[in-house]
């Protein structure tokens, strides 16, 4: 509540509009007295109500979309295509990137460097040796996300 508090302050104070509603200046003098207006019921989400002006308190915690191997499958995939010096035409989740695809060993490790871009999380040094092939990729990211189909 604090740290809604401080960034509504500050939004006021900054002159923001928030939404479609302009805030006064009195809006946050009074604000602390009136945190204490809450309307809880089971069906909605916490209300503060100010200066009879409702604000929704509810909270939105973002998370990972779940994934699953086809869609890891298809991320992989897509992020080699966009990669210049693979030919789409031999791609397939079995090429290997140095033998079938061409790639040398910077291309490898751009690959790689591409891939934890795509998933979030950093690859090391030692398990990026052993990714030779889209389908050890993507064995690779869903141990790491807890895929298992």
């Amino acid at each position: 509540m604090a740290l809604f508090v401080r960034s509504l302050r500050s939004a006021v104070n900054a002159g923001v509009r928030i939404g479609q509603q302009s805030w006064p200046q009195p809006l946050v003098l009074g604000l602390q007295k009136q945190i204490a207006n809450y309307s809880f019921t089971s069906h909605q989400a916490p209300t503060l109500f100010v200066n009879k002006v409702a604000i929704n308190t509810k909270r939105r915690f973002s998370d990972k979309p779940p994934m699953s191997l086809a869609t890891i499958r298809d991320r992989v995939l897509l992020v080699l295509k966009l990669y210049d010096k693979i030919d789409v035409s031999k791609l397939t989740v079995d090429s290997h990137f140095m033998n079938d695809l061409g790639l040398d060993s910077l291309d490898h490790v751009e690959v790689v460097m591409a891939m934890e871009d795509e998933f979030g999380f950093e690859i090391p040094d030692g398990d990026a040796e052993k990714l030779l092939k889209p389908a050890d990729i993507i064995r690779y990211v869903a141990d790491k996300e807890e895929v298992y189909e």
